[in-house]
C-alpha cells in the first residue's frame, strides 16, 4: 500500500500522540506500506515546525524541529510532481498534496483537511481522514 500524508497530519503525527501518531507508527512497521511525500511537502512541514505551538510542543518532549523533520525524512520516499493540477480552487496548498499522491501512485491520501476530505477520492486514490486510515489498515 502506498501512502502519502498531509502536513497536518504529518505534524500531527510527530508531536502527538492520537490517531496521527498511531498511523504512522503502523506504517513504520508494516513493510508492505510505503510513506511518500514532495519536496513542497517536507518544506512546508519544516516551515510549520517552526511556528510558536508547533515550537512550544517540541519543546515540552525535548525535541528539536531539525531532529523531528530528519525523522520523517527516514521513514518517507520522495516523489517530486510534474504537475501541480488547480484541483481545489478555495486552497491551492491542497493542491500539492493531491500532486505528491498522484506522483506516488498511492492507493490513500490521509488528511485532517475538510477541503481534501470533502473530495474523497482523486484519480482513484482514496481521501481518508487519519482514524479512517487506521481502520482500512486493521489496526
Amino acid at each position: 500500500m502506498r501512502i502519502v500524508l498531509d502536513t497536518n497530519v504529518a505534524l500531527s503525527a510527530l508531536l502527538w500522540r492520537g490517531s496521527p501518531y498511531i498511523l504512522l507508527e503502523t506504517i513504520r512497521r508494516r513493510q508492505h506500506i510505503q510513506l511518500f511525500t514532495s519536496p513542497v511537502l517536507l518544506g512546508e512541514l519544516g516551515e510549520v515546525l517552526i511556528r510558536p505551538s508547533p515550537s512550544q510542543r517540541l519543546s515540552l518532549i525535548g525535541r528539536a524541529a531539525h531532529e523531528v523533520l530528519a525523522d520523517y525524512i527516514d521513514a518517507v520516499d520522495l516523489v517530486t510532481p510534474l504537475l501541480v493540477p488547480p484541483v481545489i480552487a478555495a486552497d491551492s496548498d491542497d493542491d500539492h498534496v493531491i500532486a505528491a499522491a498522484v506522483a506516488a501512485d498511492a492507493d490513500l491520501l490521509v488528511s485532517g483537511d475538510r477541503h481534501l476530505l470533502g473530495l474523497k477520492s482523486h484519480q482513484s486514490i482514496r481521501i481518508v481522514s487519519p482514524a479512517e486510515a487506521i481502520q482500512l489498515l486493521g489496526v
